[in-house]
């Protein structure tokens, strides 16, 4: 499981993102679940590191999921139009 940070705006985007990505390729299941529940302070730089790891993880043929999303950054996603490509843990 790759795990959010408390904080993921604009300063620690560039940062976070390239932490998932190196996580990701080193991760062997074919699953990939994002762990976001410790996001306490966020901007929508949040959808866009998450939108990118979704877009790595399935380009290289495995699932995407998010767990523990908060409730604003999903309302954040759905208001952008993108709610449904972060899909919850199931």
């Amino acid at each position: 499981m790759l795990v959010l940070p408390h904080e993921l705006t604009h300063r620690q985007a560039t940062a976070c993102l390239q932490m998932l990505l190196q996580g990701l390729r080193v991760h062997r299941e074919s699953g990939v679940v994002v762990d976001a529940s410790a996001m306490a302070v966020f901007d929508s730089s949040a959808l866009a590191v998450l939108l990118e790891c979704r877009r790595e993880a399935l380009s290289v043929g495995k699932t995407f999921a998010v767990q523990g999303l908060p409730p604003a950054l999903r309302g954040m996603a759905g208001l952008y139009g993108v709610g449904t490509l972060l899909t919850p843990v199931s």
